[in-house]
């Protein structure tokens, strides 16, 4: 009899074990506790570009003066250009060989390569804002198979990182102008050949750059003449801290000093909670749990779901963090997040470029 009883309840837990398997939408759970986050964004210039990774508690951190180029590592052939620095690139009319361009040939040309000049005609000289890579838009044209088919390109190479003072609350996000170069990206194999080199220079220089498919992009220094490490690997960050070319509409390219980038190209999704009167945005984000988030608000083809939204620099009362909006991210692992901001300048100085954050997994 005991044994029976026994069959009986070993059959009863395996079929309710079997049904909730079968009729649940189970959640990664994330192996951090969530945290307050100071990211090291460097202050006032705001000099670092800040690689987070939420399920890792971890940061990143590189200058964005290290790279120029990203040569994304898909299936696609597409380069990519820094917009941190607000480079931007045109194709010179005409140009079949590099070392015969001189800065004589694009001079009228350097006058329209620019970025944050108030000219909407100007937005086709940097790639797509959305930074959806693999499909949108990129100022150098999709690298194709004949070598004579890609285009040779005025390189506007961008500002430095400002080595100036600057006033509590102000941010000064582009120094001197770091020049001009010519370039044309063939393909070499599977991977790439970057051929370069200063506007009257009669021999270029090249690098080849075979696709490392572990990370989103492989990454080029032309300053430095060499393949250089920033972003980790594709599935290990999900957020950047950085300076942003973005788009206005009507008045063309804008750079963006406290912007937030999630990275889209490796997967992450990300959506914002706006809450309104007289719901407390704090109140509902300390509430907010797994079983509240709406999938069909996760966005996957824009790096810019939080972007510059979670400050306001002209404030009535000064800087200041929105208070009645936090964000949903979901990783490429699969685990979800909710994620607020608590600060944008240092506690005690008021300088800004120190961002604070806190997130918690769902």
């Amino acid at each position: 009899m005991k044994k029976i009883i026994l069959g009986l309840l070993v059959a009863t837990s395996f079929i309710s074990q079997s049904c909730i398997n079968d009729n649940e939408d189970p959640i990664a759970v994330s192996p951090v506790e969530g945290a307050i986050i100071d990211p090291t964004v460097g202050g006032a210039t705001q000099p670092n570009q800040v690689w987070f990774d939420l399920s890792e508690n971890k940061e990143v951190l590189t200058k964005r003066t290290d790279w120029d180029l990203a040569l994304y590592s898909g299936s696609e052939f597409k380069v990519v250009l820094n917009s941190s620095i607000m480079m931007a690139a045109g194709k010179i009319p005409n140009a079949t060989n590099i070392d015969a361009v001189t800065a004589a040939d694009v001079a009228s040309l350097e006058n329209d390569v620019q970025v944050a000049n108030f000219n909407p005609a100007n937005e086709i000289y940097i790639d797509d804002v959305k930074g959806d890579f693999p499909s949108g838009y990129t100022a150098i044209e999709e690298i194709k198979l004949t070598d004579a088919e890609n285009g040779i390109y005025l390189l506007n190479m961008g500002k430095d990182i400002y080595t100036g003072s600057v006033a509590a609350g102000s941010v000064v996000t582009s120094g001197d102008a770091r020049g001009w170069m010519k370039i044309q990206v063939v393909r070499s194999g599977d991977g790439y050949k970057v051929k370069y080199a200063e506007l009257n220079a009669t021999n270029h220089k090249e690098i080849t750059v075979a696709k490392n498919t572990a990370y989103n992009f492989n990454f080029l220094s032309l300053k430095n003449n060499k393949e250089v490490f920033i972003q980790p690997e594709k599935k290990k960050w999900d957020l950047c801290f950085t300076v942003f070319t973005n788009i206005i509409t009507g008045a063309g390219s804008y750079i963006y000093a406290d912007f937030v980038n999630n990275n889209n190209v490796g997967g992450v999704g990300a959506y914002e909670v706006k809450v309104t009167a007289p719901a407390s945005g704090i109140e509902t984000y300390n509430n907010f749990k797994a079983s509240d988030i709406d999938q069909s608000k996760f966005i996957y083809d824009d790096h810019r779901v939080i972007g510059a939204n979670w400050r306001n620099p002209v404030g009535a009362n000064g800087l200041e963090v929105y208070n009645d909006r936090f964000y949903v991210i979901k990783d490429a692992d699969g685990y979800y997040f909710k994620l607020r901001f608590t600060r944008l300048t240092n506690a005690q100085t008021g300088e800004r470029g120190y961002p604070q954050f806190e997130y918690k997994p769902l």
